[in-house]
Order: structure tokens, then C-alpha cells, then sequence
């Protein structure tokens, strides 16, 4: 069983996979070659799924960071006999700087540690376990490192370490004195190729360098935000840039698959796939701390992966593989006991076969802040862009999963009613360019019958708040997007009691906001990170802006040492639960940051204004 804590993890990224490494220099998660692919590596959800951890042997203090502007990791291990420095980063592709960064990444790990005061004994131990663990691969020594066969894939470690080999587990032992360093790197090749040859230290070295200069260029394209968190905003669009897959411009929710949302419970879900729900906010934060070119990118993925015919009665995927692949079938992995013994242990996510009817809003909102909204479009994006606003309008009364993608019965939430009134808003907003004039009339008469369901039946006189589900007391955190959206100004009474009621009955004694209090699958569920910024976001919508800068500051201390995010905090120990690092909380964090920005701004028009 894995222990470690999920907050201990760094993430490194190629923008086409990504690994963690924990703060004593182990890496406990590596995909290859993809985000979504098997994992080499798999501590991270069982104590024999596979590792490689560099380390000093003996005492040690260990500290951290990333280098400025980069993801290229930094950890420094300090013993009583001298000071050793690990560099970690995953290889971009030879002299990619800005926007090409990540386009032709070699898939390989690097990794330096050297000594630089005193004397360091260290210690590696590479434990390769492909496919989730299910093989123990053969080793075979080679000239100038150690390869790895079994599965779809060779792997190659590259070092001048002399390693002994036990039972498909390699051990090295080295006493650094000040300047000495090794040099490392793993590859991984098809099997059915040629065998690839090893990288000299030389090259290990120029590419490390390498990788930190096309991080720092990719950064300085995109220091556009200045105000509050400054640092937190730009560092935040570094992490999205990491969890974007280059190829195709998606962007994954989280780069590791069944981390729980509460420990030894069942949600325990593969979140390596692009979620059309994420669409809008991410474009929103993409604005922030990155700029048009990733907006384009994202777009145009989500654009190109979901187009289908919708008008023969199919509905809008919820989610898609990086790739643009719409089968996400869903899989037990039995073989993997799960962190802290939380199983089941998932590969795919049977979401993909939900009817969640936001998606509608998602992407027409998302087209709305990318696309011309007087140009005439190409007629196949208008065309199917006019069917989801057709579609929102056709099936808006409908029960559905809703936001949190339960796999209970269809309910009639307030959050879908509520984005099928922002599809048709944002469709009569876009109609020149959909060539749609004619629908306009239509759409209108729907967007109110919409507006006057979720006013009559989604506000709820007995908490005083728009809640989870028409005719339910519920409260849900998804109700503080009613001010998000445009649907209602954020003076409006029910507003305010909306967010009232949610920082009351729905925050822990952290100050930290729960997506609801119960639901069909557990109740034991941590606080939600995304769901606290946007209470930050609502509050500095509604002019508290104090208030929302403690809230912002309660959610910030959640990050880790490296300032990565989780998605859930839980909320007896305060630790960080779920898939990690999380976008969605990245994304919650650049929007409440603009947010409260903003307000202050408003609130002191003498002030200096900001992008």
C-alpha cells in the first residue's frame, strides 16, 4: 500500500506526459508516452508498481523548489557530511522556445544530482514496473547504461553508474565529493523498433539547460498579469501549460488516475482526459496567464473532438481522450491495492456515457470569448455550433448527471438548466456568425422560459438560495455560478443570500467550501479547492472583497511547497486528497485572482489599472 502524502509530490511535464517526484527524489508516477498512457512507474497507488529514487543514504534534510520560470525541479538534501543538489525535468525538444514548446518532446526523464560542499554517499534504486505494475521487466546492462525489456516498450537508463540488478530491481551506490555529479536519463522506445542508444552525461546536461531555457521563454510570453498572487497567477498558467497535451492542445484535469477524494472510498476516477465543462473557465483563466495562442489551441481541440451530428437525436460528449478519442471505457485495475488501500483502482471513465446537458453552455461559451462574433464562421464549426444551441434549447427540461457527474438517477439540476441558458445566451450573442439570424426569435422565447423555471423552481424560500436541484433544499457550490455567468446581477438579493448560505452551511471549520453535503455515492468527501475560489470569486463579484481575500488566502495555504494544487482538502486532517496537481484548481485560483483584482481596482478608480 502507498502512503506517502499526495501533497509531498512535484509534477514534472513535457506537455505530453508528466511524472511526480516525491520530496525524497523518488519518482512514484511516470506515463509513457502519453498522459493517458500505462505508467512505468506507479508507487504513488501501490508500494510494488515502481519507482527510481535518487537520495542520499543516511540523515537527511531535504528542501525544494522550481527553478524561476520553470518546471525544471530543484531538490537540495543536506546531510552532516555535505550538501547534494537533484535536477529533475522532462526533456522538451531541442531548442523549442515559446509556443513550440513541447511540440517535438522526446519522452525523456533527466535527472542530475550533485555534490556541492562536503562529502554525499547517494543511493539509486530503479524499480521499472510497466503497464501499472504488471510487469517485472528484464535488465540487461549495456555500454553506458541499463536496458529494460517487456511490454509494448524498451526502456533505457542512461547512466555511468555501475548498477547490480536483483530481481528486475537495479541498485547503485556512489560517494560524491564537491563538483562531482551524475547524470541520468530514461527513454522509452517501441519494442518492435531498433534499440536506442544511451545518452552521454554531456548530453544529459546540455538538454537539462535546455529544457530550463525553453520554460523560461514559454514564461516570459506570458507574464502578461499583473496584481495579487502575481507570482501564485503566472505560476498557476506554467502548471496548465504542463497538463496541456501539445499535439492536439488539449488540456488534462489532472495528469494521474484514482487518487481518492476521500481515503479508502470509492471515488476513486481516472482524470487524464479533457472535459468540455472545463471549457469556459479555463479559457478565462487561459486569458489571464497565458494568452490567445492557448486559447485558439484549447478551442480548436475541443471543437474538433466534439464535433458530431447532433441533429438525429445524439447528445454532446462530456469528455474526450487527449487524442479526441470519445471511448473512455472504464476498467478495474485488481492488481493495484490503491493509495492508502483505497480501491477500486480505475483506468478509463465510464463519465464519457453520461447526459450532463451544461456541456451545451460550456462550449458555446467557450466560443463565444474565442470566435469573431460578427464573421461569418466556417460553415461546418457554425453549423455544429448551431445544433448545440438547437440542442440546449430541445432538451434544457430534461433531467440529467449534473456537474459532478453523479451515478445516481437523472435529476433536474439547477446548474445545467443554468448553462442551457447560457448556450442559447451566447448563441443569440454569436448569431451573425453562426448565420443563425433566423433562429434568434426561437432561442430568445426559450432563454426566458429557462430563466423563469430556474427563478421559480431553483430558488429555494426555505434556505433562502438557489440550490442543487429544482425543488430541493440542497445546497450545492455550483450555485454561486448563477453571478458567474451573467444570469443575474451580483446585487440582486438572492444572490447575495445564495452566496451567504453557501460561505454558512457549506464551509468547514478552515474556511473551505464542500461541492454539497451529501450525494448517491458517499458522504466522507474532502473540501473542494475550485468550488472555495469560486466563493472568493462571488464575494469580490458582490463587492466584499475583505472577506473574498480571506477566503482566497484560506484556499492558498493549501498548496504545496512547490505551490501545486490539490483538488480536495480533507477535512479532519487538512491534507490534500484527489487527483494531483489539479487544474480546475489552478484555473479556480488565476479567475478569483482577476476577480478580486478587479474589485479592489473598482472599488479605488485612482489606482494604476491593470491589464
Amino acid at each position: 500500500m502507498s502512503d506517502r502524502a499526495i501533497g509531498d509530490y512535484a509534477v514534472l511535464a513535457d506537455c505530453r506526459s508528466a511524472a511526480l517526484i516525491s520530496g525524497a527524489g523518488s519518482v512514484d508516477w511516470l506515463c509513457l508516452p502519453r498522459f493517458d498512457g500505462p505508467a512505468v512507474f506507479a508507487r504513488l497507488l501501490d508500494q510494488d508498481a515502481g519507482h527510481w529514487s535518487i537520495h542520499p543514504v543516511g540523515a537527511t534534510e531535504a528542501s525544494r523548489r522550481y527553478l524561476p520560470h520553470t518546471l525544471v525541479l530543484e531538490t537540495t538534501f543536506r546531510t552532516p557530511t555535505g550538501t547534494a543538489v537533484l535536477l529533475d525535468a522532462l526533456a522538451l525538444g531541442k531548442r523549442e522556445r515559446g509556443h513550440a514548446m513541447g511540440g517535438s518532446s522526446p519522452g525523456v526523464l533527466l535527472r542530475q544530482i550533485t555534490c556541492t560542499q562536503g562529502q554525499v554517499d547517494i543511493a539509486v534504486e530503479y524499480a521499472p514496473r510497466p503497464e501499472f505494475g504488471l510487469i517485472q521487466p528484464v535488465m540487461t546492462p549495456v555500454r553506458g547504461g541499463l536496458m529494460a525489456r517487456g511490454g509494448a516498450h524498451v526502456l533505457l537508463l542512461s547512466t555511468g553508474l555501475t548498477l547490480r540488478v536483483e530481481r528486475s530491481t537495479a541498485h547503485g551506490e556512489a560517494t560524491l565529493r564537491a563538483g562531482d555529479r551524475l547524470d541520468l536519463a530514461l527513454s522509452a522506445t517501441p519494442a518492435w523498433g531498433q534499440d536506442p542508444k544511451p545518452w552521454p552525461g554531456r548530453r544529459i546536461r546540455r538538454r537539462l539547460s535546455d529544457t530550463g531555457a525553453g520554460w523560461r521563454s514559454w514564461s516570459t510570453l506570458h507574464d502578461a498579469y499583473t496584481g495579487p498572487w502575481q507570482e501564485h497567477v503566472r505560476h498557476s498558467g506554467r502548471v496548465l501549460r504542463a497538463l496541456t497535451y501539445v499535439p492536439s492542445g488539449a488540456i488534462v484535469a489532472a495528469p494521474t488516475t484514482s487518487l481518492p477524494e476521500s481515503i479508502g472510498g470509492t471515488r476513486n476516477w481516472d482524470y487524464r482526459y479533457t472535459w468540455v465543462r472545463d471549457a469556459s473557465l479555463t479559457l478565462q483563466a487561459l486569458a489571464t496567464a497565458a494568452c490567445k495562442q492557448e486559447k485558439v489551441d484549447f478551442f480548436a481541440f475541443l471543437a474538433q473532438a466534439a464535433a458530431t451530428r447532433l441533429d438525429g437525436g445524439g447528445d454532446l460528449q462530456v469528455m474526450y481522450g487527449i487524442g479526441g478519442e470519445r471511448d473512455l471505457s472504464e476498467r478495474a485495475l485488481p492488481h493495484l491495492s490503491g493509495w492508502r488501500g483505497s480501491a477500486p483502482v480505475r483506468v478509463g471513465n465510464d463519465a464519457w456515457r453520461q447526459c450532463q446537458l451544461d456541456v451545451y453552455g460550456e462550449l458555446l461559451d467557450a466560443a463565444h470569448q474565442t470566435l469573431p462574433h460578427e464573421v461569418p464562421l466556417d460553415p461546418a464549426v457554425r453549423s455544429f455550433l448551431r445544433q448545440c444551441a438547437e440542442a440546449a434549447a430541445h432538451h434544457w427540461a430534461d433531467p440529467d448527471q449534473g456537474i459532478w457527474e453523479g451515478r445516481g438517477p437523472a435529476r433536474h439540476f439547477l446548474h445545467s438548466k443554468l448553462m442551457c441558458w447560457v448556450a442559447l445566451d451566447r448563441a443569440i450573442d454569436l448569431a451573425p456568425a453562426l448565420n443563425a439570424q433566423d433562429h434568434v426569435t426561437d432561442w430568445q422565447r426559450i432563454r426566458e422560459q429557462i430563466r423563469e423555471a430556474i427563478e421559480n423552481q431553483g430558488f429555494d424560500h426555505r434556505t433562502d438560495a438557489f440550490t442543487q436541484a429544482f425543488g430541493s433544499p440542497q445546497l450545492d457550490a455550483s450555485a454561486l455560478m448563477v453571478p458567474l455567468v451573467g444570469f443575474l446581477p451580483a446585487t440582486d438579493p438572492r444572490v447575495r443570500s445564495t452566496v451567504e448560505a453557501i460561505a454558512r452551511d457549506l464551509t468547514d471549520s478552515r474556511g473551505l467550501v464542500r461541492r454539497y453535503l451529501q450525494d448517491d455515492i458517499d458522504n466522507d468527501e474532502g473540501t473542494f479547492l475550485l468550488c472555495t475560489f469560486w466563493l472568493a470569486q462571488a464575494l469580490a463579484r458582490t463587492g466584499q472583497t475583505t472577506r473574498a481575500l480571506h477566503v482566497f488566502e484560506n484556499a492558498l495555504s493549501h498548496a504545496n511547497d512547490v505551490g501545486l494544487l490539490p483538488e480536495e482538502v480533507d477535512t479532519r486532517t487538512g491534507e490534500a486528497l484527489g487527483n494531483f496537481p489539479q487544474a480546475f484548481s489552478h484555473i479556480g485560483l488565476i479567475n478569483a485572482a482577476r476577480a478580486i483584482r478587479d474589485a479592489q481596482t473598482a472599488s479605488h478608480p485612482a489606482r494604476d489599472t491593470f491589464p
